[in-house]
């Protein structure tokens, strides 16, 4: 009984620490330089100036490349469920090899089942995730094929306002995008929980250290913060 307490609370402690970093990390967006909100300021120049060039075939190589990782993860994703669907139908075999390592808990059947339950859970939003980040960068591509010519009679509040909704819809895409590799980060704390629910803790814990420090205090955040005339 006393493993089924601490397994509950393991998951309890995912859900509150993953919700609440997202909760948290958005709204300090919205006051603080961070990767998001920096990123979003260089996606309103990168459509500006789209729109005063003729040529563009390099704004669409960009953006089939932006694609193809989105593209990449969505695909392992599925291979990751499928791995996943596999020690579920086979528990025994899964627990055999654990239970060869050192350190590793005593688990019962319908624990070992819970685990793989939740990393199912985890790699499907993973995988919605993704695929949606995808169709966005797709309805972007398309507003990106309308855009007006660089020397279409066209006034630049209007000019701005496209650049502006183009830059939003890009970035919507890679806020999704950002939320799936989240979902990566958290699914592979999720396997020290097969060694120890204890363990499986501080790991979501390590996660969003990582993720927080990553996003706000990066070296790649003050790199781009930094004047061109640095």
């Amino acid at each position: 009984m006393t493993g089924y307490w601490v397994d509950g609370l393991a998951v309890g402690f995912l859900l509150v620490t993953w919700l609440g970093y997202s909760l948290v990390a958005n709204y300090l967006a919205k006051g603080n330089p961070c990767l998001a909100s920096v990123l979003h300021l260089y996606r309103g120049d990168w459509m500006r100036s789209l729109l005063r060039r003729e040529n563009r075939i390099a704004d669409n190589g960009i953006i089939a490349n932006l694609e193809r990782n989105v593209s990449f993860f969505a695909s392992t994703s599925i291979l990751v469920l499928a791995g996943l669907l596999t020690l579920l139908n086979a528990p025994g075999s899964g627990m055999l090899v654990l239970s060869d390592l050192p350190f590793t808990e005593v688990t019962s059947r319908q624990s070992w089942e819970l685990k793989i339950l939740v990393m199912i859970v985890i790699f499907v939003y993973a995988f919605f995730t993704f695929t949606w980040s995808l169709r966005v960068y797709n309805f972007a591509s398309v507003l990106m094929g309308g855009a007006p010519l660089f020397d279409e009679e066209l006034a630049e509040t209007e000019r701005a306002a496209y650049a502006s909704r183009l830059a939003n819809i890009l970035s919507i895409a890679a806020a999704h995008f950002n939320y799936g590799l989240r979902a990566y980060y958290f699914g592979l704390a999720t396997l020290a929980w097969v060694i120890s629910p204890w363990l499986f803790i501080g790991a979501t814990a390590l996660v969003v250290v990582i993720l927080y420090y990553r996003e706000f205090h990066s070296r790649v955040l003050k790199e781009m913060m930094l004047s061109p005339s640095k």
